[in-house]
């Protein structure tokens, strides 16, 4: 064996002792448990509602095929080859480790308020387990909005509320009100499963704003504890016990969902909401909002550049069939989402009939959306205390499947690049992850915690997560290896795991159409930003700043990384040009393939894949001496 080959096959602790799921199905279903999430059934459905139904859906499906698609793909690829965290994987490109570290930073901030809709879903549970569903009723403290007209459940011999307060006909036309009750006000009648949301759950009247917090929740706070236990307990065993976990959750939430829909269909007033949803208002595809809210739902319910694809595909096995996984899984999330905005939609048509009120207006828009559409589903159907506890606990499994995975995207980059030292105390550096995300997350458990929780899920995932994928798609395919091996190097090591090359699509997208459009959507939304709402609550600037400051916080990784690298480079006498070439540490997971790599000090720079199941992989030199010459 040459020296070179003794370099390639290089005792490497980043990589030795690394788990790998139990097999290709394990992997699948935690891909789809991970993006068919709550970004699907909670985030999808408001969206869209804030955004006019059907405008919401034409620039959705575009994302997806420029943008969606071919990122998703990439994400896998590139960790399935290197087998590694998202950070160390940028052995690939080391002056791009930046993006890494972003990664893992826009997963941290995701993690922190993404367990707050967990802990909702925890205290829908728990309440469901009383005689009559609380937020059924209209005669509680948390009724404030006014009084109440009771009536029963239509089609059904139980009534939904046992008492009951008189109303007058100046508050209710008659006849209006066919299904759980709801409040009558002067300027817009108000369900009473809405009133529980913001006037029980969130507490939201007894806060002025951002600026005003309030106090700690109790209840929501001891949600929130269980939910961070939960996800501790799940991942303290690594991704071996999660991945036979996925069996049950990834496939549980489309039972409920099916039901739901059956139900929904068949309320009066179904059909109205079905066609908002579905019926475009083109002047709304004018509005920059619903673009890059469209593009950051793909982001978010696909889960690119978070990394918790790169970690997942980095447990795989090397020849693992990533084209299949690809179409089965993105194409399946989104039609996922579509399909919950069916189920929402109907029984927002049937709340919009029984009020009264246009299908725009019926509900506040919001994050709340689905915490109160979705409850008052499950009240219409038979037996509403089993279909609530089914459904809170679909919630609860879509939430936490997302969660381990951002979770591990944390754990596994830092463990990743601090092999030594974090290797073998990954439950303790697990168990610290999760107490700092508990304490951060308390301010959104507060009596103003909503708007604080808003702030967090509008600017978390947003202009951060576009520059890292940006940043990937020019680091992979224009950086890595592009001036100075051959063209589309890692389309050759995709080949190399799957035997051939991905097609022009892909290439296409991830040279030219995927950066395009994002840097598009980067331009095109700052240019016509607008200050962050909340309902009629418009944010002070100060809030506004905050929310740019945290997204960004994603991204200045990149930047600051590489600045800092190339500085302590030059410092120490470096070949500066060697921190956009592979290291030497770089290669495929799988020891048993020869992958040539050039050193660092070499000049004739090139790379030769050699594997004995497949021919004709090897690549051209290219002399780099002559590549500065030309320029």
């Amino acid at each position: 064996m040459d020296k070179k080959e003794v370099e390639a096959n290089e005792k490497d602790d980043a990589l030795d002792g690394r788990e790998k799921w139990g097999g290709q199905v394990e992997f699948l279903l935690s891909c789809i448990g991970y993006c068919v999430g709550l970004g699907n059934v909670w985030r999808f459905p408001y969206l869209a509602y804030e955004s006019g139904g059907g405008a919401f859906l034409i620039p959705y499906v575009i994302m997806l095929i420029l943008c969606g698609i071919p990122l998703f793909m990439m994400e896998l690829s590139f960790g399935q080859f290197a087998g590694l965290g998202p950070v160390t994987a940028w052995r690939a490109v080391p002056a791009f480790k930046g993006i890494g570290f972003g990664m893992i930073t826009a997963s941290l901030l995701v993690c922190i308020y993404y367990n707050v809709i967990i802990a909702w879903a925890l205290f829908y549970l728990f309440a469901s387990f009383q005689a009559v569903l609380p937020w059924t009723l209209c005669d509680q403290w948390w009724n404030v909005e006014s009084r109440c007209v009771n009536d029963t459940l239509s089609n059904s011999t139980t009534p939904l509320v046992t008492t009951a307060m008189s109303t007058t006909t100046a508050d209710v036309t008659a006849g209006t009100t066919s299904s759980p009750n709801v409040t009558a006000n002067a300027s817009r009648l108000v369900s009473t499963s809405e009133e529980y949301w913001k006037y029980r759950v969130l507490r939201v009247d007894k806060s002025s704003g951002v600026g005003d917090p309030g106090a700690v929740l109790w209840d929501l706070a001891l949600c929130l504890l269980l939910a961070w236990i939960i996800v501790y307990l799940c991942l303290i065993k690594g991704v071996k016990s999660t991945g036979k976990v996925v069996y049950f959750t990834a496939t549980f939430p489309y039972i409920i969902l099916i039901i739901l829909l059956i139900r929904g269909c068949t309320l009066d007033g179904a059909l109205d909401g079905i066609i908002f949803y579905v019926k475009p208002d083109f002047n709304r595809l004018t509005d920059s909002n619903v673009w890059s809210a469209a593009a950051t739902q793909i982001f978010y319910s696909l889960g690119v550049a978070f990394g918790g694809l790169l970690t997942f595909a980095s447990y795989n096995k090397f020849n693992n069939n990533l084209f299949r996984d690809t179409l089965i899984v993105s194409i399946g999330n989104c039609t996922t989402s579509v399909f919950a905005g069916f189920v929402i939609f109907s029984v927002i048509g049937h709340m919009a009939k029984t009020l009264d009120q246009p299908v725009s207006s019926v509900i506040d828009q919001g994050p709340g959306l689905a915490f109160v559409a979705y409850p008052q589903a499950v009240a219409l159907l038979p037996i509403p205390q089993l279909w609530s506890i089914l459904f809170f606990f679909m919630l609860l499994t879509l939430g936490l499947d997302s969660q381990f995975a951002m979770l591990e995207t944390v754990v596994t980059g830092l463990i990743d690049e601090f092999p030594k030292h974090l290797r073998k105390r990954k439950s303790y550096l697990t168990l610290a992850i999760a107490i700092f995300c508990f304490l951060v997350g308390l301010i959104l458990v507060t009596e103003g915690g909503i708007y604080w929780f808003n702030l967090y899920n509008y600017y978390s995932a947003y202009y951060g997560i576009l520059v890292l994928a940006l940043m990937m798609c020019l680091a992979l395919n224009w950086g890595y290896g592009y001036f100075f091996t051959t063209p589309w190097r890692f389309n050759k090591d995709i080949k190399l795991m799957l035997g051939f090359e991905p097609n022009w699509y892909f290439k296409i997208a991830w040279s030219f159409v995927t950066p395009a459009t994002i840097l598009f959507i980067l331009i095109y939304s700052g240019m016509y930003a607008t200050t962050i709402t909340y309902g009629s609550y418009v944010y002070p600037k100060w809030a506004d700043d905050l929310g740019i400051c945290m997204s960004c916080a994603c991204a200045v990784t990149v930047p600051i990384y590489a600045i800092g690298r190339l500085a302590y480079g030059y410092f120490k006498g470096e070949d500066l040009w060697q921190l956009i070439l592979p290291s030497e540490k770089w290669g495929p997971s799988d020891r048993s393939i020869k992958y040539e790599q050039p050193h660092r000090h070499q000049m004739d720079i090139s790379a030769v894949y050699t594997n004995p199941n497949f021919a004709g992989d090897d690549m051209p030199k290219f002399n780099i001496t002559e590549h500065k010459t030309r320029l």
